[in-house]
């Protein structure tokens, strides 16, 4: 506490003792230690396909070529994308360009092709159980943020079914006989 001291009952300065301060404190910074959590590090759910062996080749699930949508990441964080698989080697699909952006984006084109999965289905052509296959293909040239931003967009849209698969020879022909195709691409 504050004590006046003077000498021959002249009033003198005040003195504060600051020890009750130092342990006030060391108390507030341990119960902050104690009660405060470290942020948990966050990890993507992945679902591994589950392998059963007594099925037949005929019973395995195949990706269906109407319900199929290639995505082609690439370098300054272009998506080269086409419907299908890709793998008449007769007809070459119709690879186009876009971005991660708002409007006209990856996201688009994943709302455009549900709705006409949806048609399709409506129409008889696929069954109701078949859904949106992403098949999802980043070269060397691509990055990290880039893979991350796809699997977000599959999170974002709700799309059942995708892979992280390796992109082909055949593949990066496409990207560049569509930069190619179209410089202003590139």
């Amino acid at each position: 506490m504050a004590e006046i001291e003077g000498k021959g009952g002249k009033k003198g300065t005040p003195r504060v003792d600051l020890t009750p301060m130092v342990d006030l404190n060391f108390l507030l910074i341990t119960f902050f230690m104690f009660t405060t959590t470290m942020s948990k590090p966050k990890a993507m759910q992945i679902q591994m396909p589950y392998k059963d062996e007594k099925l037949k080749e005929e019973e395995k699930s195949k990706i269906k070529k109407d319900a199929a949508l290639t995505v082609l990441l690439s370098r300054d964080h272009r998506i080269y994308y086409y419907e299908g698989i890709g793998d008449d080697p007769n007809q070459a699909p119709d690879v186009k360009v876009t971005y991660f952006k708002d409007q006209g984006g990856i996201r688009d084109v994943i709302i455009n092709k549900k709705k006409a999965i949806n048609n399709l289905i409506s129409q008889g052509v696929l069954k109701s159980t078949d859904k949106l296959t992403v098949l999802i293909k980043p070269d060397s040239t691509s990055t990290n943020g880039d893979l991350v931003n796809a699997l977000d967009e599959m999170t974002i849209n709700g799309v059942p079914v995708y892979a992280v698969v390796d992109i082909t020879p055949v593949d990066l022909d496409f990207i560049k006989a569509t930069e190619a195709a179209n410089p202003a691409a590139q």
